[in-house]
């Protein structure tokens, strides 16, 4: 059993790093669909295709205990990699900068132990193999699909270089937040650098409202609340002789209530189009929803924790990162269907592992295959190697 489990550690690493070197963005992992399922078909796992590029995976499907789900995303970004191991990515401008290589390595390896181990499983084991995290709502789309028919609780975990390897944060209720978008295009009129009198001048509406939009956090919510209000970009193209007849502005919100979202969207509209009037130009304004915040079901936050304290040493989760992380997850979709939990394990083991998320200097910690791998094994209550 020793040497089975060697061999399915060996066999994830492998299969990460192959991955790493060919992302695929979301709704177009199509290579990595079928490698997936390549692997499913080798280990005489049961899957179907679910929502396009995911794909559900069965084990032990006639058993009568509970019927837990585990999860991991397959998606990559549109990043260019700039670190360098022998498994960089081969595809310009793409790369799995946030490692979902990792989750979905991880998750192929507790197909290959489960597998080994199913006729001792007390209950039935779905493993969703999910598109389109990044932004895309893939999680709302596999459900609809019928992820979470029949699931009675659902594991999910993401890998996090801002904590210590191994540390582990899951608490109850609310452990990231949810997001939005939005944009406002700045309407005003051009004309000569020279003469801006007889302009009206969008680059500098953009900019009041820029200072203005930020505000909102320190000036108009309690600063209990975890909220974010961010600028991401302003854009007023043109020549330097030259203003502009538009400019666009581009930002994020975090938030940990939709009542807080209901709050922030109206605030920045509000404030957008009250500082066009004063600059007598016009404004568009576009919020988009995103995600709504991860919360964690009370029990099964207390499972996964006590099933890592189990398995790791008694300071495994001493931490002193804040709750609720201001990322955003489509783990929430899930959490708000079946109960369940989701947890951030730290990958930072001083070597190189530190860079953050969705930097290009990011690689995923390979360490972290094998105790996430026994974390799934215990949490659906399958034997673990020693």
């Amino acid at each position: 059993m020793q040497d089975f489990w060697q061999q399915t550690l060996s066999s994830a690493q492998a299969f990460r790093r192959e991955l790493h070197a060919h992302p695929e963005l979301g709704w177009q992992e199509n290579r990595t669909a079928m490698r997936i399922r390549e692997e499913l078909s080798s280990l005489n796992i049961p899957w179907r295709e679910c929502a396009g590029t995911g794909t559900l995976a069965f084990l032990n499907p006639q058993g009568t205990g509970r019927h837990t789900a585990l999860r991991g995303d397959i998606d990559a970004l549109p990043i260019e990699e700039r670190s360098t191991p022998d498994w960089a990515s081969t595809h310009p401008g793409c790369m799995h900068a946030c490692g979902h290589d990792g989750h979905t390595a991880t998750l192929m390896a507790s197909a290959r132990w489960l597998k080994h181990v199913e006729a001792q499983l007390p209950g039935p084991v779905t493993l969703i193999f999910q598109p389109a995290e990044e932004g895309g709502h893939g999680a709302k789309k596999m459900i609809e699909d019928g992820a979470l028919e029949g699931i009675d609780c659902i594991y999910g975990w993401h890998n996090w270089p801002a904590l210590k390897f191994s540390q582990l944060v899951c608490p109850e209720g609310i452990v990231m937040c949810g997001n939005g978008t939005f944009d406002i295009e700045v309407i005003g009129q051009g004309g000569h650098a020279s003469q801006p009198e007889l302009c009206r001048d969008p680059v500098l509406a953009a900019s009041a409202m820029v200072l203005n939009i930020q505000q909102i956090i320190s000036r108009r919510l309690p600063p209990q609340q975890a909220n974010v209000v961010s600028i991401t970009s302003i854009e007023a193209p043109s020549a330097a002789t030259v203003i502009p007849e538009k400019a666009r502005i581009g930002g994020s919100i975090r938030i940990a209530t939709e009542s807080a979202r209901h709050t922030i969207n109206q605030l920045i509209e509000e404030i957008a189009l009250s500082t066009a009037a004063s600059y007598g130009v016009q404004c568009e304004v576009r919020i988009s929803p995103r995600y709504q915040a991860t919360v964690n079901h009370a029990q099964s936050a207390k499972a996964v924790r006590e099933a890592w304290l189990a398995l790791n040493d008694q300071h495994s989760l001493d931490h002193d990162i804040a709750v609720p992380i201001m990322a955003s997850e489509d783990f929430s979709y899930y959490l708000k269907a079946v109960p369940g939990a989701f947890a951030l394990i730290g990958a930072d083991d001083g070597h190189n592992h530190h860079h953050p998320c969705h930097s290009a200097y990011y690689d995923f910690n390979d360490r972290l295959l094998e105790p996430v791998t026994r974390l799934f094994a215990k949490l659906v209550g399958a034997p673990i190697p020693h």
